[in-house]
């Protein structure tokens, strides 16, 4: 490893992005594919028909040519800005991302695509290519235009305005603040009225927004809409071969398929913060009593493990390398020289003259094999998950970038196969087993398993579940499908809110606010906030199936490292990118429709646990 580590010491001045990049963030299309205006190829005009089989086959090669060539200017451009912070790195990022937006919805891109999907003697593979490539038409049809320009422009005002925004309550001596400011003190406040006046002051940038919210709608649909699609929730929703309303039958399922399990939870967690807080509980939890003002993690309520007094005597450069050892171990191939000479990997020292993105990213910057990671690491347990997690991430953009699969498909098989592979890998890397055979934990000191458990599902998918899959879905879905009336947007989120969250506002709150608008996930993933859920779900399905068929071990007892049956199931996963459909993908690998199954079965010995707990209290609310 000596070599990598010198190749790491020697390219620290180049580091990943902020984000993913701008081409692979929600306002631009996932991984799938879908035909939204319905079959219609048995129209197939004349001027369709003009061209020859070979000639569409000459027009997808010099799309991919072209695409990936700016894919990887605008990548590379990307990633500069985000290694260095600066109004020019950030200006040239932009204008490389326009010039591939501009190539993708072009007209005469648009034109050709049009004509394409219309015919019948495509092969599987072709006809993969031009529904991808539609779907990145979609959301920039034109793109010189005015419409995507100004709409370009909205999404960036507003999450200036959020950056900018004066925060006040942030505490007695200090009038205002930014977010910074305001998020940690709802952990640390205990006084009700306190909390109530932080929650209030958190969400105080909502209607500054509401406007915008409304006016980004209205972009965003106009430009789906021209392209077939019901709305631009349904065109995000067409990255999974769903339309909305199927998504949101899915997100339904979830919601459901996790109910026995969060209702315990639920029930159990208003009791204990109606003790401290000393209050009655009642059936839903009154929103300013949590850590997060829109219970989308609940962390706080009881005090984790620590986890971090373990890796006090390791380097984060052990960290990356064990885990990539862990890759190594399932039959994965060393990760390129590239990888460790060109990421970002560590966290940047207090004296540090360089500003770069404050969120751990993998990129995929040529479609090929230079990927790089930006990550923060350092001596902690959050460390060692994330190098795994993101690791995951790496290997499957390595695995699809082969010559046989054509650059527009070199992505995952969705927008959530990718998280949930490296979420997989997480979960691998705080297994006990794995933790205690890698050296970092005396069998003496093994956590406490509900405790363990409780921790995870207080800041894991059992919370977060029922807001992405079911608030945030059914809010966006009805903003962008069911074109919401304005005076609905703040009614509608908190009736969701409290129908699948059990969660009431602090105070009334009417039509004079807009809640949704001041949480930044609306912004930076708009109409596919469940990504997430669904990535969640398919990780802890394949965590489910790896056990019990391949390792013959417990949900919570399983240890991963060593085993090249796990590897190749992974690879097998990984590797045909987006050339096919995802759900096919992994009932193949696993033999199962997706299912929240998994999810419940691993928190098991929980579930047991609060419902002794609760005993006697109405769980419903």
């Amino acid at each position: 490893m000596k070599v990598r580590t010198i190749a790491g010491l020697g390219m620290t001045l180049l580091a990943a992005g902020l984000m993913t990049i701008f081409f692979l963030n929600p306002d631009f299309p996932g991984c799938g594919f879908t035909n939204p205006g319905g079959d219609t190829r048995e129209s197939t005009s004349d001027e369709a028909a003009k061209d020859s089989p070979d000639e569409i086959a000459d027009f997808l090669a010099q799309y991919n040519a072209t695409y990936r060539s700016l894919w990887t200017d605008a990548a590379t451009a990307d990633w500069t800005s985000r290694t260095l912070i600066n109004p020019e790195n950030s200006t040239a990022s932009r204008e490389a991302k326009t010039r591939l937006a501009d190539f993708t919805g072009s007209d005469t891109i648009v034109r050709k695509l049009g004509l394409y999907r219309n015919r019948m003697d495509l092969n599987d593979l072709q006809d993969r290519q031009i529904e991808k490539a539609w779907q990145l038409a979609s959301h920039t049809p034109a793109a010189g235009n005015g419409e995507a320009a100004a709409l370009s422009a909205k999404a960036i005002a507003i999450l200036g305005s959020m950056e900018t925004f004066l925060y006040a309550a942030t505490g007695q001596t200090d009038p205002g603040g930014s977010l910074g400011k305001v998020d940690p003190l709802m952990t640390a406040r205990r006084d009700t009225a306190d909390r109530r006046a932080l929650w209030e002051s958190r969400l105080a940038v909502g209607p500054n927004l509401k406007d915008g919210v409304l006016e980004l709608r209205e972009l965003r649909n106009a430009q789906a809409r021209k392209m077939g699609y019901s709305s631009f929730f349904s065109l995000k929703a067409a990255d999974y071969d769903l339309t909305g309303p199927e998504l949101i039958r899915l997100m339904d399922e979830f919601t459901t398929g996790i109910e026995p399990l969060y209702l315990q939870l639920h029930c159990w967690v208003k009791h204990e913060l109606a003790r401290r807080y000393g209050a009655d509980p009642s059936r839903r939890i009154p929103a300013h009593w949590l850590s997060d003002p829109w219970g989308q993690t609940w962390s706080g309520v009881i005090e984790s493990a620590d986890m971090d007094t373990h890796f006090r005597d390791v380097q984060p450069q052990w960290i990356i390398e064990e885990a990539e050892r862990f890759y190594l171990s399932l039959g994965f191939d060393p990760l390129p020289l590239t990888f460790w000479g060109r990421s970002d990997l560590f966290l940047l020292g207090a004296d540090s003259r360089r500003e770069k993105s404050s969120l751990d990213v993998s990129l995929h910057l040529d479609l090929a094999q230079d990927a790089r990671s930006l990550l923060h690491l350092q001596r902690d347990f959050a460390s060692f998950m994330t190098a795994h997690q993101q690791l995951g991430i790496v290997y499957y953009q390595l695995a699809y970038s082969r010559p046989e699969i054509p650059p527009v498909l070199r992505r995952g098989g969705s927008r959530a196969l990718p998280l949930a592979l490296g979420a997989l890998g997480s979960l691998a890397a705080r297994q006990i087993p794995y933790l205690e055979e890698v050296g970092v934990l005396p069998k003496e000191e093994t956590p406490e398993e509900i405790r363990w458990l409780m921790s995870q599902a207080l800041t894991g998918p059992v919370v977060s579940i029922p807001f992405l899959s079911g608030t945030m879905a059914h809010w966006e879905h009805d903003l962008y499908e069911e074109d919401l009336p304005r005076h609905q947007f703040n009614t509608r989120y908190w009736e969701y809110a409290g129908r699948y969250q059990g969660l009431k506002p602090a105070v009334s709150r009417g039509e004079e606010y807009c809640d949704p608008a001041a949480l930044p996930l609306l912004h930076l993933e708009p109409a596919c906030a469940y990504d997430k859920a669904i990535a969640e779900v398919i990780m802890h399905q394949l965590h489910s199936f790896i056990c019990r068929d391949i390792l013959k071990q417990g949900l919570r007892e399983a240890n991963y490292a060593g085993n090249r049956k796990v590897g190749m199931l992974l690879h097998s996963i990984m590797e045909p990118g987006a050339t096919r459909d995802w759900a096919q993908v992994l009932r193949q690998a696993t033999g199962e429709a997706i299912s929240a199954q998994g999810m419940v079965d691993y928190y098991q010995p929980l579930l047991e646990w609060l419902q002794i707990q609760n005993q006697g209290r109405d769980i419903e609310f």
